[in-house]
């Protein structure tokens, strides 16, 4: 599914490369941890993945589309299938949970009936159906994060990629929302999620890659490529 052959990605002198020399592969299906410190290069792998940047050199191939050669009118038709949590979640203040939501499905030219039906299955099955109305400033951290997976979900991806998505939250709700997370992979998903902590790995063991300057140091996972 996911599929990168020596790929480096460089933002320039004077430091070294955020990427270096990386090759692996993450299969259909998988559920895989992205760890490492900060500045290992973590968050530079997922944005690889859905074209939010661009290997310097090597190939990142998702679903056998090589990103580095996609044309720009063709990044918006590979994002529909990848779906992407962030850290401190990007919800749209001035929005509703129900319009936040509503967005991606928009974007992609849903009619409204598919729209409603679509975004109130996806806060259900996050148990965020009684807050449709109300404004991200209104929900807690742990809250804000299930809206962000209900978005992320709402296109029926099929890769999931989670950036420290239980960074801002507390052990309790950070196993909450690993557990919204392992149910998209056990739905056919492919994940990946990024994280430097321990005890979430430990709570749900899957295939571990390790990430330190740049470099692949471990992969529970077997061979890379």
């Amino acid at each position: 599914m996911i599929r990168m052959f020596h790929v480096v990605k460089s933002y320039g002198p004077p430091g070294p490369p955020a990427l270096n020399d990386l090759t692996c592969h993450i299969r259909k299906g998988e559920m895989v941890y992205l760890m490492g410190p900060s500045g290992a290069g973590k968050t530079t792998f997922l944005r690889l993945i859905y074209a939010a940047d661009f290997p310097s050199s090597g190939q990142v191939l998702v679903a056998g589309r090589n990103v580095a050669k996609l044309r720009e009118s063709s990044i918006p038709y590979l994002r529909r299938n990848i779906g992407v949590v962030f850290q401190d979640f990007k919800l749209l203040a001035g929005r509703t949970v129900f319009d936040n939501v509503a967005l991606t499905l928009e974007v992609l030219g849903k009619s409204r009936k598919e729209i409603t039906r679509r975004v109130h299955d996806a806060l259900g099955e996050v148990g965020m159906h009684a807050k449709a109305s109300a404004h991200p400033v209104e929900l807690s951290g742990g809250e804000q994060q299930r809206v962000a997976i209900a978005r992320a979900l709402v296109g029926d991806p099929t890769v999931l990629l989670a950036d420290e998505p239980t960074g801002n939250l507390d052990p309790s709700m950070s196993g909450e929302i690993l557990e919204l997370i392992r149910r998209v992979n056990l739905r056919g998903a492919t994940v990946v999620v990024a994280t430097h902590d321990p005890r979430l790995v430990a709570s749900h063991p899957r295939r571990v890659i390790e990430l330190n300057r740049g470099r692949i140091v471990a992969d529970s996972g077997g061979k890379a490529a």
